[in-house]
């Protein structure tokens, strides 16, 4: 076969990154006189990391995250020393494995949203996880409509595909019965099998301001914490020091 069908041959098969990489590698390995198997390593040793690439900003889309709001950007001197540890030992990904969940506590300002989306960041760049944040307000919206459309099973089924659900903000919610149903369901349906990441500016003993009813909200208590890693931030508000700090600039 003429080497110049090979590229055409080698894009039939989806492999693009080969068929890009083609020719330059052919020349280097004529000129360092590679073997037959070196020369078929190199080429597929590309279109892996090609692909890889690729899986990986997919990944990222899907994942819905927030830019800005990454592990470089996060002020890990700020957090609380205990914080610090459990973020060094999250970072490992361990806790997706054994579908445990994160819960960050605070008041506003206190960086739980950046902290739980720089991690998310690194499960998928780092483990390639399947991510998912969503604003909690968002994801009782579209449960609500998914169960008044009979396609609730399905919706749910769409959310477990995803290892990681990255929940923001749950104790702004003020449910209603169906309201409380549809996010009861859901942390029911990950229990023990998915893991989620949850912040809160409620701690467990408000959480009667979300679900209203005490045995409902003692049953997503039990779920949750049950197979659990709590992260407690406090300190001084992030976004009053930053504006604090942008004021004296100005003044000076």
């Amino acid at each position: 076969m003429p080497l110049a069908s090979l590229p055409v041959l080698l894009r039939s098969l989806c492999l693009g990154e080969m068929a890009r990489e083609l020719d330059r590698l052919t020349e280097e390995a004529g000129r360092d006189g590679w073997s037959h198997e070196q020369y078929l390593r190199a080429l597929c040793d590309l279109e892996m990391a090609r692909r890889a690439e690729r899986r990986q900003q997919r990944l990222l889309k899907a994942s819905e995250l927030p830019d800005g709001k990454s592990l470089a950007a996060l002020e890990q001197d700020r957090l609380p020393l205990r914080v610090r540890r459990q973020l060094a030992a999250l970072l490992e990904g361990r806790f997706v494995e054994r579908a445990e969940n994160v819960l960050a506590f605070g008041l506003p300002g206190r960086g739980k949203t950046h902290l739980c989306c720089a991690l998310a960041r690194e499960l998928i760049v780092e483990h390639g996880y399947k991510v998912l944040f969503i604003p909690a307000v968002h994801l009782v919206q579209q449960l609500l409509v998914a169960k008044r459309d009979l396609r609730l099973e399905n919706v749910l089924r769409k959310f477990d595909g995803f290892d990681v659900v990255v929940l923001d903000d749950i104790g702004y919610i003020q449910q209603n019965r169906d309201e409380m149903e549809v996010l009861f369901t859901f942390l029911s349906e990950r229990y023990e099998r998915k893991s989620l990441m949850i912040t809160s500016n409620l701690v467990f003993s408000e959480w009667d301001k979300i679900f209203k009813n005490p045995v409902t909200t003692a049953a997503a208590i039990d779920r949750l914490v049950h197979h659990s890693i709590i992260l407690e931030l406090d300190g001084e508000s992030y976004r009053i020091e930053h504006a604090k700090t942008k004021q004296q600039k100005g003044q000076t």
